[in-house]
């Protein structure tokens, strides 16, 4: 497990927002963020539906500005920079739906995802010489990922999670300072979970991850420091065993089981 996030104060952070916020029309869907995500740090931002954690997933990857506030990512101001140039910053996300490709294989998906981050297109490279060290990245990548006996088969072949596990190695192939991972247990059976949960859990120390999720179990596993979003504000924020025990929290989202009750 990584250090704890809160352990290691001194650390610049490499993610810091400052008063972020986005409104749709007349809706107000984050509201004012202040957060700092330190390297190595495992956050989970969590909410009851509604509490605007995929908008600020958005706008933190750079699908649509902030209408207030500011993003600093690794140390540079990025409050209006595109999504793709975030990407080849260093960040990398996944999406609650996963986006692959079912026509193609388990290698291809996560070898046109690395050319992506990389050149800034998804055209294969047509020499051999430049593509064999991305292809041999894609397997290495399927393999930590735990898809290393599928990585040639077609990705329509593929059970939920097992996609979903391939969409964390598309996410992984570039080795991004920060993954961002959107309810990655979403859809899962309860072993796919336990099998995402270890997965997670396995990342090197160094990788620095933010999620967003509704299994509890899984959230508060892999996480060592929580956000707890409602009505597009941060309200609580602390460790997984803070936010068991918390009130706030027991009320507006997790319920008696999570208390043992």
């Amino acid at each position: 497990m990584a250090v704890a996030a809160q352990s290691a104060e001194s650390a610049e952070p490499i993610l810091r927002l400052r008063g972020v916020g986005r409104r749709f029309g007349g809706l107000r869907a984050v509201d004012g963020v202040d957060l700092q995500i330190r390297r190595g740090d495992r956050r989970a931002i969590l909410g009851p539906n509604g509490a605007g954690k995929t908008t600020l997933f958005n706008v933190i990857a750079g699908e649509f500005p902030p209408t207030d506030g500011t993003i600093d990512l690794f140390g540079t101001d990025v409050t209006h920079s595109p999504a793709r140039h975030r990407a080849k910053m260093g960040l990398a996300r996944t999406y609650q739906q996963s986006r692959v490709l079912l026509g193609l294989s388990v290698e291809d998906n996560i070898y046109l995802a690395a050319l992506g981050v990389r050149t800034g297109h998804t055209f294969p490279f047509r020499s051999r010489k430049r593509d064999a060290p991305l292809r041999a990245r894609a397997r290495e990548a399927a393999r930590e990922v735990g898809l290393e006996r599928r990585v040639g088969a077609m990705v329509s072949e593929l059970s939920h999670g097992e996609r979903r596990q391939l969409s964390i190695g598309m996410a992984r192939v570039a080795q991004p300072q920060l993954m961002m991972l959107d309810e990655p247990a979403a859809g899962l059976s309860r072993a796919e979970r336990v099998t995402l949960t270890e997965l997670l859990l396995a990342l090197p120390e160094d990788v620095t991850l933010l999620l967003i999720e509704h299994d509890m179990d899984v959230a508060l596993r892999v996480a060592n420091w929580v956000t707890m979003m409602h009505d597009g504000r941060v309200i609580v924020e602390g460790t997984p065993a803070e936010i068991r025990a918390n009130e706030t929290v027991h009320e507006l989202y997790l319920g008696k089981r999570h208390y043992g009750d």
